[in-house]
Formats: structure tokens, C-alpha cells, sequence
């Protein structure tokens, strides 16, 4: 059985860099986006660029999520207690507000 994560350790620190190449590339969109308004560029193509943005940030919070779910919602579950029921209260809530955006 897997040790128990350090509850000062986030579930995505093994992927770390990869989570921030992502956001990178996330931020480099946006980059672009403030560039095409700049050039005033046709709307239809800057919410082309609008939606391919938001649908990274979208697949990196579900990235995220799973690797939450998967490290400090089991362990959490796993000591039974009220800190794994707050847990898995604060794991719908975030789930509720992705669902929102």
C-alpha cells in the first residue's frame, strides 16, 4: 500500500513541470489573444482562439481534479474521519464550479 501523501504535498507535484508546460502554453495563447485584439483581427477568429484556450484550461483542471481525486481524496477517505468527508465536500465543490464555468 502507497504511503499516505504529506498533506503539505499537492497531488500534481510529480508532474509538475508538465503541469506547468501546459500552463505555458495556456499563457502563450492568451499572449496571442491580446495580440490578435491589438491587430484587430476578425471577431470569429479570436473566439476561435477564445475557445481553444479555454478548452486547455478545461482539460488541465481535469487533469488536476484526477490527480486530487486519486492522491489526497483517497488518502484522505482512507483516515474515514472528518478530514475525509471535508475532503470529499471540497472535491464537489470544485467539481460544481467546473461544471459552472
Amino acid at each position: 500500500m502507497p504511503e499516505p501523501m504529506d498533506k503539505s504535498t499537492p497531488a500534481y507535484s510529480d508532474n509538475r513541470e508538465a503541469h506547468l508546460r501546459r500552463l505555458r502554453r495556456v499563457e502563450g495563447q492568451v499572449r496571442g489573444l491580446q495580440r490578435m485584439v491589438a491587430e484587430d483581427t476578425y471577431c470569429i477568429d479570436v473566439l476561435t482562439q477564445v475557445s481553444a484556450a479555454t478548452r486547455a484550461l478545461q482539460s488541465f483542471a481535469l487533469e488536476l481534479l484526477t490527480e486530487h481525486m486519486s492522491g489526497c481524496l483517497v488518502d484522505a477517505a482512507r483516515a474515514g474521519d472528518e478530514e475525509g468527508e471535508a475532503k470529499v465536500q471540497e472535491a464537489a465543490a470544485a467539481i460544481a464550479r467546473l461544471v459552472r464555468s
